[in-house]
């Protein structure tokens, strides 16, 4: 529940299609949500360079990006994942009324707090999209060397290993980067991005 009180909404008079209009794209939200490792964050970057060399505005917000600042107080415990979710859900919207592609790559474990993201926006503004790489190719690759310090003992509660990870059901797309190229994979995407008219100009 919120605790502002005595606030009102102020709409204004420029519409998303007014902003689609000169911005040659329509605002949406692409959901990735991989294990750690999986190579959300690189997809998502070179999502974004496609974009914008393409001339499409796109902006990524990456999970450990937001938990330097916004996200900073929260922790990796079920209630503080939820809220993780639900702020970056918040200002995600807000890019994507603002006429952006915004990519999110969060790890985003629960199938709920990834509903609730999609029950945010309106029909055809969110995209989830898997990450689907599995397990052990994963943990092979550990660039950040958590899994190693999972398996040492030094971290609790991590994702795919003692703490659950849903995959998600019914994405609009998986991708897995272990039998996929970047370019591929940022291919995949941007036909998609295409065949759901959210690119007007080509």
């Amino acid at each position: 529940m919120a605790k502002s009180s005595n606030v009102t909404w102020h709409a204004g008079s420029v519409t998303a299609d007014d902003r689609a209009a000169i911005m040659g794209c329509k605002g949406c939200l692409l959901w990735f949500t991989g294990l750690s490792g999986s190579g959300k964050s690189t997809v998502a970057r070179a999502l974004e360079a496609y974009l914008v060399e393409n001339g499409y505005p796109a902006y990524v917000l990456d999970g450990d990006n937001i938990r330097h600042g916004l996200n900073g107080d929260l922790g990796f415990s079920p209630n503080d994942r939820k809220e993780n979710i639900r702020r970056i859900t918040e200002v995600g919207s807000l890019f994507v009324d603002a006429g952006m592609i915004t990519i999110t790559a969060f790890i985003s474990p629960y199938q709920s707090d990834r509903d609730a993201a999609r029950n945010h926006l309106k029909e055809g503004q969110f995209f989830e999209v898997h990450i689907s790489t599995s397990l052990a190719a994963c943990e092979a690759r550990d660039p950040k060397g958590l899994y190693k310090k999972v398996r040492d003992g030094e971290i609790t509660q991590f994702t795919g290993i003692d703490a659950p990870y849903e995959a998600p059901k019914n994405p609009e797309i998986r991708i897995d980067t272990e039998n996929m190229s970047l370019e591929q994979s940022v291919e995949a995407l941007a036909q998609m991005l295409k065949s759901m008219g959210i690119l007007n100009h080509s």
